[in-house]
């Protein structure tokens, strides 16, 4: 077990720092009778750094994988009940960007939600 999470740790750092992938591509034909090498392709490609991946190194996400399934039920009737606490107070759980001080496609201001345009 410690050996596989090491090497998923080794795989999960090489895909934060970004590293380089180098692929050969052969294609053989017959030729006389005999399989003979007729193309050799190689490419090189570089993998840019994943963001993602870097977040979880520094344990900036939960491993839900390995939460039981009294744990995951208990985080599930959280969730709900925050849920329906947040519907009863009527305020949303996700914050709306407003539209204040922004331009639209046609050079003029973006109304302010009122019917009235800033300008």
């Amino acid at each position: 077990m410690k050996d596989r999470q090491e090497k998923l740790n080794e795989v999960l750092m090489r895909v934060a720092k970004g590293c380089r992938v180098e692929e050969v591509t052969e294609e053989y034909a017959e030729v006389d009778g005999q399989m003979r090498l007729t193309k050799r392709k190689e490419i090189r490609r570089d993998i840019p750094p994943d963001l993602k991946a870097v977040q979880m190194l520094l344990g900036g996400t939960d491993d839900v994988g390995g939460w039981t399934d009294e744990q995951l039920e208990e985080e599930r009737e959280r969730l709900l009940k925050a849920l329906e606490k947040s519907k009863k107070r009527g305020k949303p759980i996700k914050k709306e960007k407003k539209d204040e001080g922004k331009i639209d496609g046609n050079g003029g201001a973006v109304a302010d939600g009122k019917g009235r345009g800033k300008a």
